[in-house]
């Protein structure tokens, strides 16, 4: 519930990405013609295609969805924070990280994939802090329908040996597919798009106050203690440093090709949040 009343004021509203969003949503109903959308967005198929498939207003199903999976996210992170040692009141806390801050705000009730990325990443960290490779991988594929770099998950996953050589091959195998699917056969006809880093677009990103101010304000209360809780991380946490550094990447190169907003800071919450409350779990313990 505490997810629904931060969400509330700003239920079933848009941004500059929400309307391929909405008009992949119609194309699974039938609305609109394959030829009016605009890629990449089509390949982020599972949410527009459930917010598709609910009956009602296409709006309203986005911010439910979003809802449940800003409530799932907060759940599989707090489970995360018990993974690793921490008593129950800093496990809700650590849930409590992501629903008290500013993108789950200003971007979670909107017609976005967001929400259901950031849930995916987060039980993809509770499968690898709880030694459950299974859940990680299943994450991980359901990630990748969701946004189509979180099949960076998988390849880091199998790259870590995180999971079995064959299992990880085939759940790489298997996004794989489905994003080649995507393209080629359930949507005919999309078109491929690039990206490719201009100059103009870091000058312009620059002198863009609200996208900044988005940013800074995504940055805000964990990124910062996760930054003080890096160093001194129990081993346990050791695995995640890379797979943030790996998943900071498309973000990074982003910036360099698009507008980016707060959103970039909100995707690596998940990784990030075990930090954060680690550093506060060693504060309150050296003040004792």
């Amino acid at each position: 519930m505490l997810a629904l009343a931060v969400m509330w004021s700003r239920w079933g509203g848009t941004v500059e990405d929400s309307l391929a969003y909405f008009n992949t949503a119609r194309f699974f109903r039938g609305e609109i013609p394959a030829t009016e959308l605009r890629a990449p967005f089509p390949y982020r198929i599972l949410v527009p295609s459930l917010a598709a498939f609910f009956p009602g207003d296409v709006r309203n199903n986005f911010a439910l969805l979003n809802w449940l999976a800003v409530s799932a996210a907060a759940f599989a992170i707090a489970l995360s924070a018990a993974r690793i040692g921490m008593d129950k009141s800093r496990a809700l806390l650590a849930g409590g990280l992501l629903i008290l801050s500013v993108p789950t705000f200003w971007y979670a009730p909107y017609l976005l994939t967001d929400p259901g990325s950031v849930c995916a990443r987060a039980f993809f960290v509770l499968g690898v802090l709880s030694g459950q490779p299974w859940l990680a991988a299943i994450a991980g594929l359901v990630g990748t329908l969701i946004r189509e770099e979180n099949i960076l998950l998988l390849v880091w996953l199998v790259a870590m040996r995180r999971i079995a050589l064959l299992p990880g091959i085939a759940a790489l195998g298997a996004a794989g597919l489905c994003l080649v699917s995507i393209r080629w056969y359930l949507i005919p006809g999309l078109p491929s798009y690039t990206w490719v880093p201009h100059f103009a677009v870091v000058l312009a990103a620059l002198a863009d106050v609200r996208s900044l101010a988005s940013i800074a304000a995504a940055i805000g209360v964990v990124f910062p203690l996760a930054l003080l809780g890096w160093r001194k991380a129990p081993p346990v946490l050791a695995p995640l440093k890379s797979l943030i550094l790996l998943m900071a990447l498309p973000p990074l190169y982003a910036a360099l090709c698009v507008r980016v907003d707060g959103r970039a800071v909100w995707g690596l919450y998940p990784m990030l949040i075990p930090f954060a409350i680690s550093y506060l779990h060693q504060r309150s313990t050296a003040s004792k």
